[in-house]
């Protein structure tokens, strides 16, 4: 049987809102099998058939846990082919109040927790399912953000750097995993309309984005199954701003 008559499955990390909610109801409409990881159970606000049963409770930020969820995913693959891995699980850690926390204020198990979750688990969960990604000619689908590359007024310099780590670590995979069929490619968001917003957003909005408006998560999710499709069959290696022109 031919790899385009099996039905594609994704793996989707950071499932419990907003971008990710997103993403699952848009490819689920498209006749894609979903997996999904997020630290809380199953969320009745994002149903799509199979789903408490397709879905992998883990943390992240325990890297004990990558091989347990490879492990897990890999149980559930039809032929063992797993077609994307979408890594959108992240986390902005912010000081009381959700002000902007900076280095002077960040410690170490804060940047570890970070990194492990917005960057260490990307890496890890292609390493383990390598094999799983080449045998479906697979894509990988990093979501960085915009403050990888700019300064920002509300995420904090840990969120910046792991988004920054994950920006290069899709530069990485995509030379190293083309020979095997695989491509990878990021997305980096601006300002969507999501409850990880701060107060004040309205603000960046009307000063920095040229389209003067917050992006919607499905905007997001359909570059994502572009990215996970044959239409974007040449497209390797490639970080797309999904910002309104705020990175002008």
């Amino acid at each position: 049987m031919s790899i385009e008559l099996i039905e594609p499955t994704m793996l989707l990390t950071g499932a419990s809102r907003g971008i990710g909610h997103a993403t699952v109801r848009l490819f689920h409409e498209n006749g894609w099998r979903i997996i999904t990881v997020a630290r809380s159970p199953f969320s009745s606000d994002c149903p799509w058939m199979g789903g408490p049963d397709q879905h992998i409770e883990a943390d992240l930020s325990d890297p004990d846990c990558y091989g347990r969820v490879a492990d897990e995913v890999r149980r559930r693959l039809p032929q063992g082919r797993l077609s994307a891995i979408v890594n959108n699980a992240g986390v902005s850690p912010k000081l009381d109040g959700g002000a902007r926390m900076g280095i002077s204020q960040t410690h170490y198990a804060d940047w570890l927790d970070t990194f492990n979750i917005n960057l260490f688990a990307a890496a890890e969960l292609s390493r383990h399912l390598l094999p799983e990604l080449k045998a479906a000619r697979g894509s990988i689908v990093n979501i960085t953000s915009i403050a990888s590359a700019r300064v920002h007024p509300f995420a904090g310099a840990v969120y910046a750097c792991s988004k920054a780590a994950l920006a290069a670590l899709t530069r990485e995979q995509a030379s190293e995993f083309a020979a095997l069929g695989i491509r990878a490619n990021a997305l980096s968001p601006g300002e969507i309309d999501t409850a990880i917003l701060s107060p004040g957003t309205e603000k960046i909005v009307e000063t920095q984005v040229p389209m003067n408006r917050l992006g919607e998560p499905g905007e997001v999710a359909e570059a994502v199954l572009f990215l996970c499709s044959e239409r974007s069959s040449y497209i390797n290696g490639a970080e797309i701003q999904i910002n309104g022109g705020q990175h002008v």
